[in-house]
């Protein structure tokens, strides 16, 4: 027993001199109870007799393990913190924009606003003043001017055979007036620009005289005496004159019928170009002139045969 042990132990012991290599264990399949012990006992020799090998699998695997445990613990925390940054870095960019959209919307309320003001302030003011400038207009046109008519004058009045322009035989007259009227402007707050149409006076619906009135500007509340030539020189009656009763020397004698006719128009400027009111009067008069001697010049009153439409 002694020398097979002694034997074994030979044959699994290594020489000083030849170098370390890795152990490995035959178990035959008749092994005894000496095979087991010296296989357990070199089982756990193992791990001394191999120090230059490579080191234990355990520590190296414990090693990488706590490195590696360590290295991801200290990657999530500092993948969490900054998830953590890149989160409060949205919500302050979200801040941000909802804040400036904010703005914008009420930068933009305010300009409609202030929109809707000036347009608003616009039509009202031209509605005031459309409006006051209808009271105005409807109160100067209760300021009516008026106009007095005084006395027609005659200086000549004749009638004479004569020919017209295209060589007819006619009797021809002329006719020299002065006519005499009043116009009064009543209005209290404005003046009025006057002008007029000719002067007309006509015989037998012909048109024997003719007479223009100068423009002129009356001020307010004040009147004015107006004095017009009204004439005509051989105007054709062709067969007008017939009832008349002339004197060899072409002078009229008896009555003769005759009608004054014109237009007046006033305009007063109450607020500029604005406020313009227009006034227009049309005055005809019936003159009924008798020449009962031929040498006198003779007036005619107008004052009750005078009529005035506007």
């Amino acid at each position: 027993m002694s020398t097979q042990g002694k034997t074994d132990s030979d044959d699994t012991s290594f020489p000083a001199s030849s170098p370390r290599r890795p152990l490995y264990f035959v178990q035959s399949p008749s092994g005894d109870s000496h095979d087991g012990e010296k296989t357990s006992m070199s089982l756990h020799s193992t791990p001394a007799l191999s120090p230059m090998g490579s080191p234990p699998h355990s520590n190296s695997s414990l090693g990488r393990h706590s490195s590696s445990t360590r290295f991801s613990g200290s990657g999530k925390t500092s993948t969490h913190g900054g998830h953590h940054r890149k989160g409060e870095k949205s919500w302050k960019e979200f801040d941000k924009i909802e804040e400036e959209g904010l703005l914008e919307y009420e930068g933009a309320r305010r300009r409609h606003s202030r929109r809707c003001y000036i347009i608003a302030f616009v039509i009202g003011f031209f509605l005031l003043f459309s409006l006051f400038s209808l009271i105005l207009l409807c109160v100067s046109k209760t300021h009516k001017p008026t106009i007095t008519m005084e006395s027609i004058r005659f200086q000549q009045f004749a009638i004479q055979a004569g020919i017209d322009s295209s060589g007819v035989a006619t009797d021809m007259v002329s006719v020299n007036t002065i006519v005499k009227f009043k116009f009064r402007n009543t209005a209290t707050f404005f003046g009025l620009h006057v002008t007029s149409t000719p002067l007309h006076l006509s015989f037998s619906k012909l048109n024997v005289a003719t007479g223009v009135m100068q423009k002129f500007y009356q001020p307010r509340n004040s009147h004015k005496s107006i004095k017009v030539v009204v004439r005509g020189t051989n105007i054709p009656l062709y067969g007008g004159g017939g009832t008349l009763g002339i004197n060899p020397n072409g002078t009229v004698t008896g009555a003769v019928p005759l009608t004054l006719s014109f237009t007046v128009r006033s305009r007063g400027n109450v607020l500029g170009r604005l406020v313009r009111p227009k006034f227009y009067m049309r005055m005809n008069c019936a003159v009924a002139m008798d020449f009962g001697n031929p040498k006198k010049k003779v007036s005619v009153p107008l004052k009750d045969s005078c009529t005035c439409r506007r």
